[in-house]
């Protein structure tokens, strides 16, 4: 596939890293010489140094030709992205995306009036990540969560702690204990995190402490699970957000609309907090100080709160605030972490969830690489790989026998199924039928081979 991509910040250069990895011909447009020469030291791309919007700089890229621009720009105003974006397609590329820093762009009329005009998809980052962090609170006794089908399949990672059951348990085992307890297949471990490296489980698999465990599961099956595992979920009333940036306004926002009993915003910019008092609802306090100061967070009551979220947009800030809030004995702590390298670093260090703004904006990014039988992507916090929502195009060969007589990726696992109102989990003798929606994980090697079966 041919990809170009126009800005090389944080979201461009890993998009390029991603989609070169994958195998796609990349191309980036980039005005600052700066940020082509750390993109190159670390990515197979070709680049072209220039101001964006340019037509010429689109030719030479190969727009006529491209099957998909992403225009990315971080640092100026949007419309060029959008300017860019419209540019490509009126060039000859296939499908569009532009980055936008406006949520009115979002709004479904405005959306179509885009589509219209020929861009293809819109994203917003920062709101990706503020509807990622509402959605963990949701589910606040997994590390991250997916849904299907609006929850009908429940996607969920959890961390075996040094009390958990499962230590030195092996999935065959797992698997007779789950039957004991219930009739029905109603949850299924599809992966396994440890020491940063992802392990596709067979039967003999066995479970060590502070694995992270992908579990798959049928909506009525998650009590049990969660009870088996020896996890309660939190009931969040009280959120205390740190750091006043536009993610933290937005999951204030939100939550201000959601009935909590306190809503509190801290900022260190004493000129900030008098803007976030102006402009987020009543529901939301604001108080000024230092995040990093223990002493102004005990003063700030943090130990009364069941979450903490810490969005200040400094990564050490952020790990570190939510270490000393679960020392504090919070129950659930949430940071944003922009450094890959830290992710895993910020979960051994006791961080409930970690969001990442990067790897949200490629999971949307990444399915237009993919054929139009891909409904959703996602990358889950702690892993390369990704979960995948398809649908069974009929005479496909993901439909041409039960699980276990096609020949699926060996790297892949189908995790459950999704037929007219029900669902069910996927086992060996699972037979894939049309318009069937499937819940794959897949690590990078085997993607686009399980891309290819559902075709």
């Amino acid at each position: 596939m041919k990809i170009i991509i126009e800005g090389a910040g944080q979201v461009g250069s890993h998009l390029a890293k991603m989609l070169s990895a994958e195998g796609s011909e990349v191309t980036v447009i980039e005005n600052d010489p700066a940020r082509i020469r750390a993109l190159m030291s670390t990515a197979d791309v070709n680049t072209i140094q220039g101001p964006p919007s340019t037509i010429g700089h689109l030719l030479e890229a190969g727009c006529e030709t491209a099957d998909l621009f992403i225009a990315v720009n971080p640092s100026m105003e949007q419309s060029a992205n959008i300017v860019s974006a419209l540019l490509a397609k009126k060039l000859g590329t296939k499908r569009v995306i532009a980055r936008i820093d406006d949520e009115a762009y979002l709004a479904p009329e405005n959306k179509l009036l885009f589509k219209d005009m020929g861009i293809d998809m819109m994203f917003f980052p920062e709101k990706s990540a503020s509807e990622e962090i509402l959605d963990m609170l949701r589910h606040s006794a997994a590390t991250d969560s997916m849904d299907f089908a609006r929850g009908k399949l429940q996607m969920a990672v959890f961390k075996l702690d040094d009390d958990s059951p499962l230590l030195d348990m092996n999935v065959k085992e797992f698997a007779h204990a789950v039957k004991a307890e219930s009739e029905h297949e109603d949850f299924r471990i599809v992966a396994i995190s440890r020491s940063g490296k992802t392990i596709i489980p067979s039967f003999d698999t066995t479970f060590k402490d502070h694995d992270y465990l992908y579990i798959i599961s049928r909506r009525d099956g998650m009590p049990a699970l969660m009870k088996y595992l020896g996890k309660d979920k939190i009931e969040v009333r009280r959120v205390m957000i740190l750091g006043g940036s536009e993610i933290g306004q937005m999951v204030a926002a939100r939550l201000a609309g959601q009935k909590l009993d306190d809503i509190k915003i801290i900022d260190i910019n004493p000129q900030h907090c008098r803007k976030l008092s102006e402009i987020l609802p009543d529901q939301v306090s604001v108080a000024c100080g230092d995040a990093r100061d223990t002493d102004f967070l005990e003063e700030e009551d943090i130990r009364s709160y069941q979450a903490i979220l810490a969005v200040t947009g400094n990564d050490e800030i952020n790990i570190l605030t939510c270490v000393v809030a679960k020392k504090l004995g919070v129950p659930r702590v949430i940071a944003q972490v922009e450094n890959l390298e830290y992710v895993r670093l910020a979960e051994e260090m006791g961080v409930d969830s970690v969001v990442n703004k990067k790897l949200i904006t490629a999971s949307r990014i990444f399915k237009f690489t993919l054929s139009d039988k891909v409904r959703s992507v996602r990358y889950m916090s702690g892993t390369d790989a990704e979960v995948l929502e398809y649908t069974a195009a009929p005479g496909s060969r993901i439909t041409k026998g039960t699980l276990k007589e096609i020949d699926f990726p060996a790297d892949a696992i189908i995790g459950g199924v999704i037929r007219g109102g029900e669902s069910f989990i996927a086992v060996g003798h699972s037979h894939i039928e049309p318009y069937d929606r499937v819940a794959v994980f897949a690590l990078p090697s085997a993607v686009k081979e399980v891309d290819r079966m559902f075709r």
